[in-house]
């Protein structure tokens, strides 16, 4: 199960280990990157939209140059794709957070247990957004998860 956490894209000219290795180094230190920015810059007190806007540049950044070497479903894929859609959450980016969600959470039923607490909790993520934005019959379905 591990191997499906760390999955690599599957291409005509696979990455080389080397290349594995360099961009699992550069996940870890862009998540890192990640955690100190939030906390620097919500100590310093910045406004949060610009420090939002930053915050999700990071993360589409990443996610960029990561989905070069990783499938969607690799943990650090999803790290990125999860602390995306909590930003959009918060600048109230109903759509955008919505469409991270769809992306987690396929992955994320498929390495976490059907009643873990990460996938309900993205079901109900899900179910609330879906209902935010008038979709009742996808929102229902997702809540009822």
């Amino acid at each position: 199960q591990d191997k499906e956490k760390l999955e690599i894209r599957k291409l005509n000219d696979p990455p080389s280990a080397e290349a594995v290795r360099d961009m699992i180094k550069y996940a870890r230190n862009v998540i890192e990157e990640f955690r100190r920015a939030k906390h620097y810059k919500y100590i310093l007190c910045l406004t949060l939209t610009l420090l939002a806007c930053e915050l999700l540049e990071i993360c589409e950044l990443s996610l960029d140059k990561m989905g070069a070497v990783f499938e969607d479903s690799n943990v650090y894929m999803l790290h990125m794709m999860y602390q995306a859609m909590g930003v959009c959450l918060y600048v109230q980016d109903w759509e955008g957070a919505l469409r991270y969600g769809q992306k987690i959470i396929i992955p994320y039923s498929k390495h976490y247990p059907s009643y873990s607490l990460n996938v309900a909790s993205m079901w109900l993520k899900l179910g609330r957004l879906y209902m935010a934005l008038e979709n009742r019959t996808a929102g229902v379905k997702a809540l009822k998860r």
